[in-house]
């Protein structure tokens, strides 16, 4: 039969089979698309933006009959358009995967038509919602099925350059900040980068932790439960703090040279440094974070960075990890003299032989 629903479930098992799927297809609108959708979707709107308002309009102020014309007509010009566009040099060994949001119209409107054209056709049964239902139980599974080492390391110590080391070395890693698209602390947001909804950082998270072997470690940075705007999978965070650390220890100044290399943007423009400062009044005060900003204009940037580091995240740091991370009184120590990227390269190495 050319066009077949598939569960959830069964969707997720043909992603993980190029062989049996080509690509595959998201139904909906541009705003639904862009809050979230399925791993390397392509967005083939049935009904755009405006349309979707304007059939919705229709079917409140007039009624479903005069509504679901107008529907089709759009849904139809919009398939034609799609076929004309991106189908025309496709062979008939295609497989897309189709889906909508719920009820099937939009994507089954797609699938028909495709099926008819003679390509196999995959739909998902209930949509995005019943996947993102899927994704939600299956993120937690995945979660208890993996062997985490959770690197830990007071603010500006290479966590994060050490997962791509680790990486690098063949090492499996979770980079929640870079799925996130933030660096977790108060001051991380990246300039010019927004950063997902929950649910498309929920995919993003399932997605990675599919392809992990699981009997192989997995190295992930200790994070708090929320990096940014985004929330921790309340599982894959339980998990985190209930395995075994690597402790990360860099000397003050190197700590000081990372930092000024990883947020160099504010050296650049020294003016979104001290507005991303004012988030830090509550916790140290006015009068301290004017005399931060008055030496960041002044050019001093460095010396704003050390007091960061030594007086605001430096002293909560260690009593936080011991209260969030079961095992980091007994974690595995990792020195560096220097945060150059052969002195992470050789550590990444020790480790995997280390922790494997």
């Amino acid at each position: 039969m050319p066009v077949e629903l598939v569960s959830a479930e069964e969707a997720m098992a043909l992603m993980m089979q190029s062989d049996r799927l080509s690509c595959i297809i998201d139904a909906r609108s541009e705003d639904e698309f862009a809050l979230d959708h399925l791993p390397s979707a392509l967005n083939w709107p049935s009904l755009t933006n405006e349309e979707r308002i304007k059939v919705g309009t229709l079917y409140k102020q007039v009624g479903a009959f005069e509504a679901n014309k107008l529907g089709a007509s759009l849904v139809a010009a919009n398939i034609a358009q799609h076929i004309e566009n991106h189908v025309m040099d496709l062979p008939k060994t295609w497989r897309p995967l189709v889906y909508c949001w719920r009820g099937g119209k939009r994507s089954g409107s797609l699938a028909l038509v495709l099926g008819q054209i003679g390509f196999k056709v995959n739909v998902i049964e209930g949509g995005y919602k019943a996947f993102r239902a899927a994704v939600v139980q299956q993120t937690s599974q995945l979660a208890l099925s993996l062997q985490f080492k959770v690197v830990t390391g007071p603010t500006g110590s290479g966590k994060t350059r050490l997962l791509h080391a680790l990486a690098a070395q063949g090492g499996q890693v979770l980079d929640l900040e870079a799925l996130a698209v933030h660096r977790s602390s108060v001051l991380g947001r990246i300039p010019g980068q927004s950063q997902p909804s929950q649910k498309q950082f929920d995919m993003r998270v399932w997605d990675t932790l599919r392809q992990f072997d699981p009997s192989q470690v997995v190295y992930v940075e200790a994070e708090s439960k929320k990096v940014g705007n985004v929330s921790v999978p309340e599982t894959l965070m339980e998990t985190m703090r209930a395995s075994q650390c690597i402790d990360l220890v860099l000397p003050l100044e190197e700590r000081v040279e990372l930092l000024m290399e990883d947020y160099a943007f504010f050296a650049q423009d020294p003016e979104q440094f001290c507005n991303r400062l004012t988030t830090l009044i509550e916790a140290r005060g006015k009068v301290v974070i004017a005399q931060w900003q008055s030496l960041v204009r002044s050019g001093h940037i460095r010396q704003v960075v050390e007091e960061l580091l030594s007086q605001h995240y430096d002293p909560t740091y260690a009593s936080s990890v011991e209260r969030n991370f079961r095992y980091w009184p007994d974690a595995l120590k990792a020195e560096l003299k220097d945060h150059h990227a052969a002195s992470l390269q050789a550590l990444a190495k020790r480790l995997i032989s280390q922790t494997s």
